[in-house]
Protein backbone atom coordinates (compact mmCIF):
# COMPACT_ATOMS: atom_id res chain seq x y z
CA UNK A 1 0.00 0.00 0.00
CA UNK A 2 1.22 3.00 -0.82
CA UNK A 3 0.75 5.52 2.36
CA UNK A 4 1.26 8.82 0.39
CA UNK A 5 -1.30 8.37 -1.90
CA UNK A 6 -4.02 7.46 1.07
CA UNK A 7 -2.50 9.47 3.89
CA UNK A 8 -1.69 12.59 2.27
CA UNK A 9 -2.10 15.19 5.00
CA UNK A 10 -2.27 15.14 8.79
CA UNK A 11 -6.28 15.34 9.01
CA UNK A 12 -6.45 12.03 7.06
CA UNK A 13 -4.04 10.42 9.83
CA UNK A 14 -6.56 12.14 12.28
CA UNK A 15 -9.69 10.19 10.67
CA UNK A 16 -7.84 7.02 10.48
CA UNK A 17 -6.25 7.74 13.97
CA UNK A 18 -9.97 8.22 15.32
CA UNK A 19 -11.36 5.04 14.12
CA UNK A 20 -8.88 2.98 15.65
CA UNK A 21 -8.53 4.68 19.35
CA UNK A 22 -11.48 4.25 21.88
CA UNK A 23 -13.16 7.40 22.62
CA UNK A 24 -12.19 7.87 25.88
CA UNK A 25 -8.23 8.01 24.96
CA UNK A 26 -8.93 10.03 21.88
CA UNK A 27 -10.74 12.45 24.07
CA UNK A 28 -7.69 12.97 26.14
CA UNK A 29 -5.66 13.46 22.84
CA UNK A 30 -8.03 15.33 20.64
CA UNK A 31 -9.65 17.68 23.19
CA UNK A 32 -9.12 21.35 24.85
CA UNK A 33 -10.41 23.20 27.77
CA UNK A 34 -13.50 25.28 27.97
CA UNK A 35 -15.33 25.84 24.45
CA UNK A 36 -12.14 24.91 22.70
CA UNK A 37 -12.08 28.23 21.30
CA UNK A 38 -8.47 28.88 22.04
CA UNK A 39 -7.66 25.61 19.85
CA UNK A 40 -9.78 27.22 16.91
CA UNK A 41 -7.89 30.19 17.56
CA UNK A 42 -4.64 28.25 16.69
CA UNK A 43 -5.44 26.86 13.61
CA UNK A 44 -7.33 30.59 12.50
CA UNK A 45 -4.67 32.31 13.10
CA UNK A 46 -2.22 29.78 11.08
CA UNK A 47 -4.30 30.52 8.51
CA UNK A 48 -3.85 33.92 8.37
CA UNK A 49 -0.23 34.16 8.39
CA UNK A 50 0.80 34.58 4.20
CA UNK A 51 3.20 34.81 2.15
CA UNK A 52 4.11 36.63 -1.55
CA UNK A 53 5.65 33.96 -3.96
CA UNK A 54 8.02 34.68 -5.66
CA UNK A 55 9.18 34.08 -9.84
CA UNK A 56 12.06 33.07 -11.72
CA UNK A 57 14.06 31.89 -9.30
CA UNK A 58 15.10 28.71 -10.92
CA UNK A 59 15.45 25.60 -9.48
CA UNK A 60 15.43 25.20 -5.62
CA UNK A 61 17.40 22.46 -3.48
CA UNK A 62 15.74 22.71 -0.57
CA UNK A 63 18.06 22.59 3.09
CA UNK A 64 16.19 22.22 6.09
CA UNK A 65 18.73 20.74 8.07
CA UNK A 66 18.69 22.97 11.59
CA UNK A 67 21.58 23.34 14.19
CA UNK A 68 19.82 23.85 17.55
CA UNK A 69 20.93 23.78 21.21
CA UNK A 70 24.48 21.59 20.56
CA UNK A 71 22.68 19.70 17.63
CA UNK A 72 22.46 19.20 13.97
CA UNK A 73 18.84 17.99 13.39
CA UNK A 74 17.61 17.27 9.49
CA UNK A 75 14.73 18.89 9.52
CA UNK A 76 13.06 22.13 11.54
CA UNK A 77 10.36 20.13 14.00
CA UNK A 78 10.45 16.96 16.41
CA UNK A 79 8.37 15.43 18.88
CA UNK A 80 6.79 17.78 21.58
CA UNK A 81 6.04 15.67 25.06
CA UNK A 82 2.61 14.62 25.43
CA UNK A 83 1.38 13.17 29.00
CA UNK A 84 -0.33 9.66 28.87
CA UNK A 85 1.48 9.06 25.39
CA UNK A 86 1.23 5.27 26.06
CA UNK A 87 -2.44 5.32 26.93
CA UNK A 88 -3.13 6.76 23.19
CA UNK A 89 -1.39 3.84 21.50
CA UNK A 90 0.53 1.40 23.91
CA UNK A 91 4.12 1.38 23.37
CA UNK A 92 4.07 5.07 21.88
CA UNK A 93 6.81 6.54 23.71
CA UNK A 94 9.66 4.38 23.01
CA UNK A 95 8.58 3.82 19.39
CA UNK A 96 8.33 7.45 18.91
CA UNK A 97 11.85 8.27 20.52
CA UNK A 98 13.57 5.41 18.54
CA UNK A 99 12.16 6.88 14.75
CA UNK A 100 12.83 10.52 15.75
CA UNK A 101 16.58 9.52 16.70
CA UNK A 102 16.83 7.34 13.77
CA UNK A 103 15.61 10.35 11.70
CA UNK A 104 17.97 13.08 13.75
CA UNK A 105 15.04 14.74 14.85
CA UNK A 106 14.66 15.18 18.84
CA UNK A 107 12.20 13.60 20.53
CA UNK A 108 10.71 14.41 24.64
CA UNK A 109 9.47 12.39 26.68
CA UNK A 110 6.57 14.17 29.40
CA UNK A 111 7.38 13.54 33.16
CA UNK A 112 3.56 12.04 33.23
CA UNK A 113 4.37 9.49 30.22
CA UNK A 114 3.25 5.67 30.60
CA UNK A 115 7.21 5.07 30.33
CA UNK A 116 10.04 6.05 32.37
CA UNK A 117 13.09 8.00 31.16
CA UNK A 118 15.34 4.48 32.04
CA UNK A 119 12.88 3.01 29.57
CA UNK A 120 12.74 5.82 26.70
CA UNK A 121 16.27 7.41 27.16
CA UNK A 122 18.39 4.41 25.11
CA UNK A 123 15.98 5.12 22.19
CA UNK A 124 17.04 8.88 21.75
CA UNK A 125 21.37 7.82 21.61
CA UNK A 126 21.66 10.44 24.63
CA UNK A 127 20.05 13.43 22.42
CA UNK A 128 16.80 13.26 24.57
CA UNK A 129 14.80 15.74 25.54
CA UNK A 130 13.01 15.26 29.27
CA UNK A 131 10.02 17.78 29.70
CA UNK A 132 9.22 18.75 33.92
CA UNK A 133 6.22 19.00 35.38
CA UNK A 134 7.66 20.43 38.70
CA UNK A 135 7.38 18.77 41.77
CA UNK A 136 6.56 20.69 44.73
CA UNK A 137 9.79 18.64 46.84
CA UNK A 138 13.48 19.46 46.29
CA UNK A 139 14.15 15.54 46.80
CA UNK A 140 12.12 14.73 44.08
CA UNK A 141 12.99 17.33 41.86
CA UNK A 142 16.25 16.55 42.42
CA UNK A 143 15.95 12.27 41.73
CA UNK A 144 13.87 13.08 38.89
CA UNK A 145 16.94 15.42 37.09
CA UNK A 146 19.44 12.79 38.31
CA UNK A 147 17.64 10.19 36.46
CA UNK A 148 16.84 11.75 33.30
CA UNK A 149 20.52 12.80 33.05
CA UNK A 150 21.30 9.04 33.37
CA UNK A 151 19.00 7.98 30.80
CA UNK A 152 20.53 9.88 28.75
CA UNK A 153 18.17 13.22 27.94
CA UNK A 154 20.31 15.89 27.59
CA UNK A 155 17.84 18.58 27.28
CA UNK A 156 15.39 20.08 29.91
CA UNK A 157 12.46 21.48 29.37
CA UNK A 158 10.80 23.22 32.25
CA UNK A 159 6.68 23.53 31.38
CA UNK A 160 5.47 26.87 33.52
CA UNK A 161 1.66 27.40 31.39
CA UNK A 162 0.22 24.72 34.46
CA UNK A 163 0.27 26.54 37.13
CA UNK A 164 -3.38 24.62 37.61
CA UNK A 165 -5.59 22.34 36.76
CA UNK A 166 -7.44 22.38 33.11
CA UNK A 167 -10.69 21.33 33.39
CA UNK A 168 -10.84 19.74 29.73
CA UNK A 169 -14.69 18.99 30.12
CA UNK A 170 -14.48 16.92 27.12
CA UNK A 171 -11.87 14.99 28.98
CA UNK A 172 -14.24 14.75 31.73
CA UNK A 173 -17.41 13.07 29.44
CA UNK A 174 -15.10 10.64 27.92
CA UNK A 175 -15.04 8.65 30.89
CA UNK A 176 -11.03 8.49 31.41
CA UNK A 177 -10.43 8.61 35.47
CA UNK A 178 -6.82 8.42 37.12
CA UNK A 179 -5.70 5.71 37.59
CA UNK A 180 -7.20 3.91 34.45
CA UNK A 181 -9.67 1.42 35.78
CA UNK A 182 -12.22 -1.04 33.72
CA UNK A 183 -15.81 0.42 33.89
CA UNK A 184 -18.58 -0.71 31.99
CA UNK A 185 -18.75 2.25 30.22
CA UNK A 186 -14.81 1.76 29.24
CA UNK A 187 -15.23 -1.84 28.35
CA UNK A 188 -17.44 -0.85 25.50
CA UNK A 189 -15.28 1.65 24.20
CA UNK A 190 -12.24 -0.79 23.80
CA UNK A 191 -14.28 -3.38 22.46
CA UNK A 192 -15.11 -1.15 19.35
CA UNK A 193 -11.21 -0.79 18.81
CA UNK A 194 -10.15 -4.60 18.85
CA UNK A 195 -6.54 -3.43 17.37
CA UNK A 196 -6.23 -1.02 20.27
CA UNK A 197 -7.73 -3.45 22.82
CA UNK A 198 -5.30 -6.12 22.10
CA UNK A 199 -2.33 -4.07 21.81
CA UNK A 200 -3.27 -2.47 25.15
CA UNK A 201 -3.78 -6.35 26.68
CA UNK A 202 -0.27 -7.06 25.65
CA UNK A 203 0.76 -3.85 26.86
CA UNK A 204 -0.63 -3.75 30.16
CA UNK A 205 -2.73 -1.48 31.74
CA UNK A 206 -1.22 2.04 31.60
CA UNK A 207 0.10 4.40 34.44
CA UNK A 208 2.48 7.52 34.78
CA UNK A 209 5.12 5.09 35.04
CA UNK A 210 7.80 7.69 36.13
CA UNK A 211 5.96 8.66 39.05
CA UNK A 212 5.50 5.43 41.12
CA UNK A 213 8.64 5.64 43.20
CA UNK A 214 7.32 8.96 44.62
CA UNK A 215 3.26 8.07 44.39
CA UNK A 216 0.64 8.77 47.46
CA UNK A 217 -2.96 7.86 47.79
CA UNK A 218 -5.53 8.76 45.27
CA UNK A 219 -8.59 8.49 46.63
CA UNK A 220 -11.43 10.94 46.38
CA UNK A 221 -9.61 13.18 43.93
CA UNK A 222 -11.16 15.25 41.45
CA UNK A 223 -11.61 12.57 37.72
CA UNK A 224 -9.37 15.04 35.96
CA UNK A 225 -6.33 14.90 38.32
CA UNK A 226 -4.19 12.38 38.50
CA UNK A 227 -0.81 11.56 40.31
CA UNK A 228 0.71 13.81 38.39
CA UNK A 229 -1.11 16.42 40.06
CA UNK A 230 0.30 15.87 43.57
CA UNK A 231 3.50 16.15 42.41
CA UNK A 232 3.14 19.69 40.22
CA UNK A 233 3.19 23.08 41.98
CA UNK A 234 3.16 26.61 40.84
CA UNK A 235 6.97 27.67 40.00
CA UNK A 236 8.08 30.92 40.86
CA UNK A 237 11.45 32.77 39.28
CA UNK A 238 13.05 31.23 42.71
CA UNK A 239 11.98 27.92 41.53
CA UNK A 240 13.54 28.38 37.98
CA UNK A 241 16.76 29.63 39.78
CA UNK A 242 16.65 26.61 41.38
CA UNK A 243 16.43 24.16 38.23
CA UNK A 244 19.15 26.59 36.31
CA UNK A 245 21.49 25.56 39.00
CA UNK A 246 20.76 21.75 39.21
CA UNK A 247 20.48 21.28 35.91
CA UNK A 248 23.93 21.37 34.14
CA UNK A 249 22.96 20.72 30.59
CA UNK A 250 20.50 22.93 27.62
CA UNK A 251 17.53 24.21 29.80
CA UNK A 252 14.13 25.62 27.84
CA UNK A 253 11.29 27.22 29.15
CA UNK A 254 7.73 25.72 27.65
CA UNK A 255 5.03 28.01 27.84
CA UNK A 256 6.09 31.98 27.33
CA UNK A 257 3.81 34.03 25.39
CA UNK A 258 5.07 37.36 27.06
CA UNK A 259 8.20 39.16 25.49
CA UNK A 260 8.93 40.73 28.85
CA UNK A 261 8.85 36.92 30.27
CA UNK A 262 11.45 36.39 26.97
CA UNK A 263 13.81 39.04 27.91
CA UNK A 264 13.73 37.85 31.72
CA UNK A 265 14.29 34.17 30.83
CA UNK A 266 17.22 35.25 28.99
CA UNK A 267 19.05 37.03 31.75
CA UNK A 268 18.14 34.03 34.26
CA UNK A 269 20.43 31.74 31.96
CA UNK A 270 17.90 29.52 30.10
CA UNK A 271 19.26 28.23 26.77
CA UNK A 272 15.91 28.37 24.42
CA UNK A 273 11.93 29.65 24.33
CA UNK A 274 9.24 27.91 23.89
CA UNK A 275 5.91 29.70 22.52
CA UNK A 276 3.29 28.02 23.27
CA UNK A 277 -0.60 27.93 24.90
CA UNK A 278 -0.47 24.37 25.26
CA UNK A 279 -2.64 23.59 22.19
CA UNK A 280 -5.50 25.68 23.97
CA UNK A 281 -5.70 22.33 26.78
CA UNK A 282 -4.93 25.17 29.77
CA UNK A 283 -6.29 27.90 29.17
CA UNK A 284 -9.16 28.47 26.50
CA UNK A 285 -8.87 32.54 26.60
CA UNK A 286 -5.62 33.85 24.86
CA UNK A 287 -4.74 34.51 21.07
CA UNK A 288 -3.80 32.01 19.08
CA UNK A 289 -0.06 30.92 20.08
CA UNK A 290 1.60 32.07 16.69
CA UNK A 291 0.64 35.48 17.17
CA UNK A 292 2.78 35.72 19.98
CA UNK A 293 5.88 34.93 17.93
CA UNK A 294 6.90 38.17 16.32
CA UNK A 295 7.08 40.11 19.80
CA UNK A 296 8.71 37.16 21.58
CA UNK A 297 11.25 36.99 18.47
CA UNK A 298 12.25 40.74 18.51
CA UNK A 299 12.84 40.66 22.75
CA UNK A 300 15.27 37.53 22.97
CA UNK A 301 18.38 36.27 21.36
CA UNK A 302 17.93 32.82 22.18
CA UNK A 303 16.41 30.27 20.49
CA UNK A 304 12.77 30.04 20.08
CA UNK A 305 10.79 26.84 20.05
CA UNK A 306 7.07 26.76 18.90
CA UNK A 307 4.23 24.99 18.86
CA UNK A 308 0.27 25.30 18.96
CA UNK A 309 -2.17 23.81 16.24
CA UNK A 310 0.93 22.92 13.41
CA UNK A 311 -0.61 20.67 11.08
CA UNK A 312 1.27 20.24 8.07
CA UNK A 313 4.48 21.70 6.29
CA UNK A 314 3.53 25.05 5.43
CA UNK A 315 2.44 25.45 9.06
CA UNK A 316 6.11 24.98 9.61
CA UNK A 317 7.32 27.02 7.29
CA UNK A 318 4.73 30.05 8.81
CA UNK A 319 5.96 29.40 12.31
CA UNK A 320 9.45 29.71 10.83
CA UNK A 321 9.08 32.86 8.94
CA UNK A 322 7.33 34.71 11.97
CA UNK A 323 10.43 33.74 14.46
CA UNK A 324 10.91 30.12 15.46
CA UNK A 325 13.84 28.94 15.08
CA UNK A 326 12.15 24.86 15.47
CA UNK A 327 8.46 23.76 15.96
CA UNK A 328 7.78 21.03 17.61
CA UNK A 329 4.39 19.09 17.14
CA UNK A 330 2.34 16.11 19.40
CA UNK A 331 -0.70 14.94 18.34
CA UNK A 332 -0.02 14.64 14.99
CA UNK A 333 2.58 12.34 15.95
CA UNK A 334 -0.21 10.55 17.67
CA UNK A 335 -2.47 10.29 15.24
CA UNK A 336 0.42 8.89 12.86
CA UNK A 337 1.34 6.36 15.63
CA UNK A 338 -2.50 5.64 16.54
CA UNK A 339 -3.32 5.44 12.20
CA UNK A 340 -0.40 3.40 11.39
CA UNK A 341 1.58 1.92 14.12
CA UNK A 342 5.22 1.33 13.49
CA UNK A 343 5.22 2.74 10.17
CA UNK A 344 3.52 6.33 11.35
CA UNK A 345 6.41 8.29 12.54
CA UNK A 346 8.07 7.65 9.32
CA UNK A 347 5.47 8.22 6.74
CA UNK A 348 4.30 11.87 9.01
CA UNK A 349 8.30 12.80 9.02
CA UNK A 350 8.17 12.87 4.99
CA UNK A 351 4.57 14.11 4.73
CA UNK A 352 5.97 16.95 6.60
CA UNK A 353 8.97 17.17 4.36
CA UNK A 354 7.16 16.82 1.00
CA UNK A 355 4.92 19.73 2.06
CA UNK A 356 7.39 21.94 3.28
CA UNK A 357 9.57 21.18 -0.36
CA UNK A 358 6.21 22.27 -2.21
CA UNK A 359 5.68 25.24 -0.32
CA UNK A 360 8.93 26.52 -0.07
CA UNK A 361 9.65 25.69 -3.69
CA UNK A 362 7.20 28.50 -4.49
CA UNK A 363 8.73 30.66 -2.21
CA UNK A 364 12.16 30.59 -4.38
CA UNK A 365 14.26 29.82 -1.18
CA UNK A 366 15.93 26.79 -0.23
CA UNK A 367 16.09 27.62 3.81
CA UNK A 368 13.08 28.28 5.92
CA UNK A 369 15.44 30.30 7.96
CA UNK A 370 15.30 32.82 4.64
CA UNK A 371 12.07 33.11 5.04
CA UNK A 372 12.35 35.20 8.08
CA UNK A 373 10.45 38.64 8.07
CA UNK A 374 8.19 38.01 4.79
CA UNK A 375 5.04 36.83 6.33
CA UNK A 376 2.14 39.12 7.28
CA UNK A 377 -1.22 38.19 9.02
CA UNK A 378 -4.09 38.84 6.95
CA UNK A 379 -5.76 40.69 9.95
CA UNK A 380 -4.37 43.26 12.46
CA UNK A 381 -3.44 40.78 15.60
CA UNK A 382 -1.72 41.17 19.19
CA UNK A 383 1.35 40.15 16.73
CA UNK A 384 1.58 43.72 14.86
CA UNK A 385 0.95 45.72 18.09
Amino acid sequence: MDLHSQYLTVADLRRAARARVPGFAWAYLDTATGTEATARRNRTALDSVLFTPSILDGEVAPDFSTALLGEKYALPFGVAPVGQSGLLWPGAERLLAREATRASLPYALSTVANATPEEVGPETGGKGWFQLYPPRDPEMRRDMLARAKASGFRVLVLTVDVPVASRREKQVRGGLVQPPRITPRIALQCALRPAWTLARLRAGMPRMKTLDKYSQDMEARDPTAHIGYLLRTAPDWDYLRWIREEWDGPLVVKGVLRPEDAQRLEAEGVDAIWVSNHGGRQFDGTHGAVEFLPSVRAATHLPVIFDSGIEGGLDILRAIALGADFVMMGRAWHYAVCALGSQGPAHLIEMLRRDMVANIGQLGLSRPVDLRGSATFANATVAQE
